[in-house]
């Protein structure tokens, strides 16, 4: 029987920077043999973060989020899972809003707040973590630090790729903001050199995340 990975695209821009390395991992997943279901988180029916309701802590629902919205279906499938492929843009030095509130209430599920038994997760699956960034690829390590080992903890061992100095837009020079803090031709020519080698990296560990 095929593997299932759920690939999660918490960025907005389709086809873009983060969308692209988590279709390329996806690929890589499928490649393996992997059969891939997608979210795009911004595409979902409304949603919210951890409301703090405490449901998952009785042990009746120990390990599922019972809050019944656009999240649902997405932290099913990941349960149900044997991989998860996950990506955001770094706005503002964080992910997301759309990750954090799948992050907080894929998360906390499985915090028990019991010291013998502070994961109720049995089922643990490997985790690629990805991020873009305009910032250089260092520029963050503390906070993918900080992802990674959470993942790790309760959901699944993690890796992580990141990709900075990302192209924002296709052609600097036409845009109306004058964004005279790059430099279109460097950014161009990172884009051309090295966002396909981190396409292939991102291809690579999605048929990793199989094996």
């Amino acid at each position: 029987m095929a593997k299932k990975i759920v690939a999660v695209n918490a960025g907005p821009r389709r086809g873009w920077n983060t969308d692209t390395l988590i279709e390329e991992a996806a690929a890589g997943a499928r490649e393996a043999g992997a059969e891939v279901v997608k979210f795009d988180l911004f595409k979902l029916e409304k949603y919210t973060g951890c409301i703090s309701c405490f449901g998952c802590k009785k042990n009746k629902f120990a390990g599922h989020c019972i809050v019944r919205d656009g999240l649902t279906p997405v932290l099913d499938a990941i349960r149900e899972s044997d991989g998860l492929i996950i990506g955001s843009p770094n706005y503002l030095g964080e992910t997301t809003a759309s990750f954090r509130a799948l992050y907080e209430r894929l998360i906390f599920q499985y915090l028990t707040y019991n010291t013998e038994r502070p994961c109720c997760n049995e089922r643990p699956i490997p985790v690629l973590f990805i991020m873009t960034s305009n910032a250089q690829e260092g520029f963050f390590a503390h906070l993918v630090q900080g992802y990674q080992q959470t993942f790790s903890r309760f959901v699944g061992s993690t890796k992580t790729l990141v990709a900075g100095n990302t192209l924002q837009i296709k052609d600097y020079s036409k845009t109306d903001w004058q964004w005279t803090l790059f430099n279109p031709e460097a950014k161009q020519e990172r884009h051309e050199k090295v966002f396909p080698l981190e396409r292939k990296k991102a291809f690579e560990m999605g048929a990793d995340l199989v094996k």
